[in-house]
């Protein structure tokens, strides 16, 4: 017996309440969904009840047309639906992602190799030294330590050749490390070297949060490509599939900038709005997702290519994302890792 029938009891469909959809359609645990429906709660102005598959979420808000629950600990992608007066709602799926590690320190996007490993940092405060650097998330999910040596790893990369790159806001070198973890400077005086990412001739853009952008060419020739205002955390950094270069940097305002940069290095506001933007992927369809807050809701902002702006994930920490295999997404928040089957191709590398 499923968890509509037990609440039903018997099954009198008279003054059911309705669920036409769910806003965002994802969430991690402790992130909030709109629910917009009809009869969402009893006449006798009784809060509703509300169950992601068998574990039931808090309702924060309710009414009759839509009610706003929390996704609870323990919930996993299915069905929600709104039970009033022993009545229960149609099935309405909503996608949750599942935590797979935790423990952990990431400050931007975690980033995979070819073959789907996940690796992700445990940053630690600035100056901290901690035991172990960068782990290694195998497609498995089992977590082992990879990196131990480095200070304060901030952004991961990937060149084409499939060698990681590593940048340190400690000392303001991105380093070149093997896959054996044994790593070498690639890049030094950075400034307080963050985000990271490879255009498509395989030049390395570093963001230094005082405010530059800088280009390093494959002959390690360091350029300064562009100057921002500075961020008060860390730019994050992402190449869309006509070779623009598009840059987060929070700052203490609530309403911050996406910025985009021509190859030419040309500065522009694409969009303003977010509140405290971190990191950020596209899509095959060259649609932009961020972790950030949009009308004062944390989560993933999708920002189509004509800026239409939604928010697509419900969630509180994030700081960043990546697509993986499978029409997925590994979402990273200040203390852990989490997959989302998202059914979202994202966009291809060696585009």
């Amino acid at each position: 017996m499923g968890i509509s029938d037990r609440l039903l009891g018997k099954k009198n469909v008279n003054g059911r309440p309705r669920i036409d959809a769910v806003q965002p359609p994802a969430a991690l645990a402790g992130g909030e969904v709109r629910i917009v429906g009809s009869g969402l709660r009893p006449p006798e102005l009784r809060r509703p009840r509300v169950h992601f598959g068998e574990v039931e979420g808090a309702v924060v808000i309710s009414s009759d047309d839509f009610l706003v629950a929390r996704v609870p600990e323990g919930a996993m992608t299915g069905p929600v639906v709104v039970a009033t007066n022993g009545q229960v709602s149609n099935p309405h799926e909503v996608k949750v992602a599942v935590p797979i590690a935790e423990n952990l320190h990431p400050v931007t996007n975690p980033a995979l190799d070819v073959e789907g490993n996940i690796y992700v940092t445990f940053s630690g405060s600035r100056g901290q030294k901690v035991p172990v650097a960068i782990y290694k998330i195998d497609t498995n999910y089992t977590v082992k330590p990879f990196l131990a040596e480095m200070m304060n790893p901030t952004a991961i990369a990937f060149d084409r050749e499939g060698e990681m790159y590593v940048s340190s806001r400690y000392d303001g070198t991105v380093y070149k490390v093997a896959p054996n973890g044994t790593m070498s400077a690639y890049a030094e005086g950075m400034g307080v070297a963050t985000g990271i990412a490879f255009d498509r001739e395989e030049n390395l853009y570093v963001g230094d949060r005082s405010g530059t952008v800088f280009k390093i060419a494959r002959d390690r020739q360091i350029f300064v490509f562009a100057t921002l205002e500075p961020s008060v955390s860390a730019y994050h950094l992402a190449f869309n599939r006509h070779g623009d270069l598009y840059v987060t940097g929070p700052t203490t305002s609530s309403f911050d900038a996406i910025y985009l940069i021509t190859p030419q290095g040309e500065v522009s506001v694409f969009y303003r709005g977010l509140g405290r933007p971190q990191g950020l992927a596209f899509d095959a369809e060259n649609n932009l997702y961020v972790a950030a807050s949009l009308g004062g809701k944390r989560g993933v902002v999708k920002i189509t290519p004509d800026k239409r702006v939604s928010l697509e994930v419900a969630g509180h920490g994030l700081v960043g994302l990546a697509f993986a295999p499978g029409r997925s997404a590994v979402l990273a928040t200040t203390n852990a890792i989490h997959h989302l089957s998202w059914g979202i191709q994202g966009r291809s590398l060696n585009e």
